[in-house]
């Protein structure tokens, strides 16, 4: 019995042992600059009222395509409207439809491949053969299906992302519990009949939560990617609202006036795919070195 309950303890000490690898993600620098770059686009975001220079709506007619200068570091735009301002609330919205987008990606996906590593036989075999035919699927061509048959909204644009991300999260989901059930604190927890919920919630779900929370970076980073692409073709976000990528659709067909309109946006957009992505790179070589 001791041997047993040695082996139920195993998995928690797993857990500690990737919480203390998540200490040491700090220390390295590219994690260090990605988790800063990250940080500083979510708290403008959220606080674009105190640290945005000017309204996002009010129009300076006096001042249209203006040049970057002190006054207007992006410059402003065909209204005259300055465009680091609405950069910054454009922000409020590519994030905030990359992050719900990419938590609803991580729930489908986390249940999706729960469910086909417990149900084996030919409804697992489904479940992932459906799941490899939608990541077959060029993203960009799948979501321009679904949007315009769903049409183009702010909801509409993060169900289509966290679907179209869901697939792939469940493979990784599947493969992370399958390694799991092969553990000795698995066959230990079930020997000495421990409740399938407790051993879920308990022990599986724990130490595979790590190895999911590294792959919830880069969803967010395709998630920013897919939205602003959409937006650029005008089947995103939709005028009034405003995000990273409505602004580099705007920009683009201003192009020989104002330069500086698009290239703003889009070095924002790159920087933040960037810093995704490298974080969650750093992400998977401290919580799972074999997948790094």
């Amino acid at each position: 019995m001791s041997a047993m309950s040695s082996a139920v303890a195993s998995g928690a000490r797993r857990v500690g042992e990737r919480r203390h690898g998540l200490l040491d993600l700090l220390r390295r620098p590219t994690a260090a600059l990605s988790a800063l770059v990250v940080f500083l686009l979510v708290f403008a975001a959220v606080a674009a009222p105190l640290v945005a220079p000017y309204s996002p709506t009010k129009s300076d007619y006096t001042h249209l395509f203006a040049t970057p200068s002190a006054a207007h570091l992006f410059g402003t735009d065909e209204l005259g409207r300055d465009l680091l301002t609405r950069t910054i609330y454009g922000g409020r919205t590519s994030l905030e439809i990359a992050v719900a987008a990419t938590i609803l990606a991580m729930v489908i996906g986390t249940l999706w491949g729960f469910a086909a590593a417990f149900r084996e036989g030919w409804l697992g075999e489904t479940l992932m053969r459906v799941a490899d035919a939608a990541m077959g699927m060029p993203v960009i061509l799948l979501g321009l299906v679904l949007v315009a048959a769903f049409g183009a909204s702010t909801l509409s644009l993060i169900f289509i992302l966290g679907v179209l991300f869901a697939p792939a999260t469940a493979r990784l989901a599947r493969s992370s519990l399958l390694s799991e059930l092969q553990s000795d604190y698995y066959v230990a927890a079930v020997a000495v009949g421990a409740s399938g919920r407790r051993i879920v919630l308990g022990e599986l779900l724990p130490n595979t939560l790590p190895i999911l929370l590294a792959r919830l970076t880069l969803v967010a980073a395709d998630a920013i990617f897919v939205e602003a692409s959409l937006s650029f073709v005008g089947l995103g976000v939709q005028p009034p609202g405003t995000s990273w990528g409505t602004l580099l659709q705007q920009g683009y067909t201003n192009l020989y006036r104002s330069y500086w309109y698009p290239l703003f946006p889009a070095l924002v957009i790159l920087i933040a795919i960037l810093a995704l992505n490298s974080l969650g790179d750093n992400l998977q070589r401290v919580l799972d070195p074999s997948r790094a």
